[in-house]
């Protein structure tokens, strides 16, 4: 990891001043053989965390090559949250934070984390209801489900980015078929729910013993009891592909 000089450290301190109290992101470019803080937009809602606009982003890329991604905690330690951390994954970038007001700084680099299942805190896009649904399904299944971009609040909207709802179209494009009401629900299906809004909303994951696998916003992960209330907001059942023709076969070998 290379360390950042110190004119765009002093930059980026600069940016978390002016930004205060909220967020500031942006990214470290390097053009011509020179470091350069390239400040972006926020497009987050609140002051609690960030989300770097894909359109100041893109603009960074043309300049030179990005090298980190940069965004400061007000008032917080720079330490990385649970979200950083596999953020920082995903972008397979290092990651620079910096307190404000005091200056800190705390650089680190992707390792292989992983979030664990259950615990993880709410972050939308990052550790939400979908990204649990995906992880759960690498780790337990060796499926890779596709991400899907989903904007802020999309189901009060009654759609998502692209248009439609993010849960009912998406699980139909990763692989998903719904099951009839003739079919028993088992291990590893999915739970599409409807939760104080006109669209399906939530997803969990059955994982037998009478048990749902599930991330509420506002909430840590959890495992629990599937009855009651979540059975009642449960709109549509669902099994992977995979799933039912490892059945079928098994059965066809016997």
């Amino acid at each position: 990891m290379n360390p950042i000089c110190d004119a765009v450290l002093a930059a980026i301190r600069a940016d978390a001043e002016r930004a205060y109290p909220r967020e500031c992101c942006g990214v470290v470019v390097v053009a011509r053989g020179r470091q350069r803080y390239v400040p972006c937009a926020n497009i987050a809602p609140g002051n609690s965390h960030f989300a770097i606009s894909p359109q100041d982003y893109a603009a960074a890329e043309e300049t030179g090559e990005i090298t980190h991604i940069v965004h400061s905690h007000p008032g917080m330690s720079p330490l990385p949250s649970e979200a950083d951390l596999v953020g920082c994954e995903r972008s397979g970038l290092p990651w620079l934070i910096v307190n404000w007001p005091t200056g800190a700084l705390h650089t680190f680099a992707p390792t292989g984390y992983q979030a664990p299942l259950v615990g993880r805190p709410f972050s939308h896009g990052i550790l939400d209801c979908y990204s649990l649904i995906r992880d759960y399904y690498r780790q337990e299944l060796a499926l890779d489900l596709p991400d899907f971009e989903r904007d802020e609040e999309w189901w009060l909207k009654g759609s998502n980015i692209a248009g439609g709802n993010l849960y009912l179209d998406n699980f139909q494009r990763a692989g998903f078929v719904t099951l009839t009401n003739d079919q028993t629900m088992q291990k590893h299906d999915g739970l599409l729910m409807q939760i104080g809004a006109e669209v399906p909303n939530h997803a969990a994951v059955y994982i037998g013993d009478g048990l749902i696998l599930q991330h509420c916003m506002h909430r840590l992960s959890s495992r629990d009891i599937y009855g009651g209330y979540w059975q009642r907001s449960t709109v549509k059942v669902v099994r992977h592909r995979s799933l039912i023709d490892a059945r079928c076969d098994a059965k066809h070998d016997a």
